[in-house]
């Protein structure tokens, strides 16, 4: 079986996660890499964040590992990188500059045979998988992807499993998540007031359209579910706060019944965790979602309060790693997965 050839659009903290394991996949080649970054510099990156125990090469302008090589290539706008020189198979973009429909095309434009994000886009594309919900529903012809983001998988996914053990009246979610690589360490002008302010420093709510693409996936929730993010000052590992009225009284046996019953459908995609966790617990986690037993509340009612944690960035990479496969599995048969 060919190697399916991946190009990176970027090379930010979800593409060298996606880099890295694709080191031990035989299925994938990362065979070029767009990036405005110094080349030494990125491939520095790829040995530094794990202490050495991934690594690569410079090797002329080529990023080599035990996988293959990766030609660096310049930066710039979608379109400008000639794709098909590459004969690219996938394209991951993940700028978070480019989640048009129009820009996401230009990859197309421009040789590649499918281009993915590594989080939700600005308009309605080909589709948006979230797994273990619609991922069955993906087609070959889809040629303009995303996988969703971190919090709307762990989001969409625990009121799909609530919906389908409980029923739900509506539910709200709060995001702690992780600081991001597009806030400032220091206050500085950014693109709204409260994204201008430190993010070493504060607890900082930020503006989400994650509820659009929970209703987009699980349509039947619509006008059911309301949601708010807060970026804080750590690092990595971020906590999904829901609280979800159900349609009936459960107990947290049901509840847990519920969850370590979807654990063993989906176990690369829940974890249950007994343990008292804290954030850097779940760091290079990959599942979407570690389900704390410990945290759940539920009221006389039926209202129920659940914390399930997750690295962003790693389960992210993980779940396009799998989506990548899951189309070119759709490639081969030519239709439905």
């Amino acid at each position: 079986m060919e190697k399916i050839r991946l190009g990176l659009k970027g090379f930010g903290e979800v593409p060298r996660h996606i880099y890295r394991m694709c080191q031990e996949d035989d299925r994938i080649e990362v065979v070029a890499i767009s990036d405005l970054g110094q080349p030494e510099i990125l491939a520095y990156l790829v040995g530094a964040e794990t202490k050495g125990k991934k690594t690569a090469k410079l090797e002329g302008n080529f990023l080599v590992s035990q996988n293959g090589k990766a030609r660096f290539v310049g930066g710039g706008e979608p379109g400008k990188i000639p794709w098909d020189m590459f004969d690219v198979d996938v394209v991951v973009d993940g700028t978070w500059k480019f989640r048009t429909k129009e820009d996401m095309q230009k990859h197309l434009d421009a040789g590649a045979n499918r281009v993915m994000l590594t989080t939700v886009p600005t308009d309605f594309i080909d589709r948006v998988v979230v797994q273990g919900i619609n991922d069955h529903t993906i087609l070959s012809t889809d040629k303009l992807v995303s996988p969703g983001s971190a919090t709307t998988n762990a989001s969409a996914l625990m009121l799909k499993i609530f919906s389908d053990s409980f029923g739900i009246e509506n539910s709200f979610f709060t995001s702690v998540h992780s600081y991001t690589a597009d806030q400032p360490l220091r206050d500085r002008v950014g693109s709204d007031y409260r994204r201008s302010r430190s993010a070493a420093e504060n607890i900082i709510p930020v503006d989400t359209v994650i509820e659009k693409w929970i209703e987009h996936v699980l349509p039947f929730l619509s006008g059911k579910i309301e949601g708010t993010v807060l970026h804080v000052p750590v690092a990595n590992g971020s906590v999904l706060d829901q609280t979800t009225v159900m349609k009936t009284r459960i107990t947290k046996e049901e509840l847990n019944k519920a969850m370590q019953s979807a654990a063993d459908k989906y176990p690369h995609l829940i974890e249950i965790m007994n343990d008292p966790i804290v954030s850097t617990d779940v760091i290079n986690n990959s599942h979407s979602i570690v389900f704390d037993t410990r945290a759940s509340m539920i009221s006389p009612g039926r209202m129920v309060k659940t914390l399930s944690w997750y690295h962003s960035a790693y389960a992210m990479a993980a779940r396009i790693i799998e989506l990548i496969k899951l189309y070119d599995d759709a490639d081969r048969k030519g239709g439905k997965k």
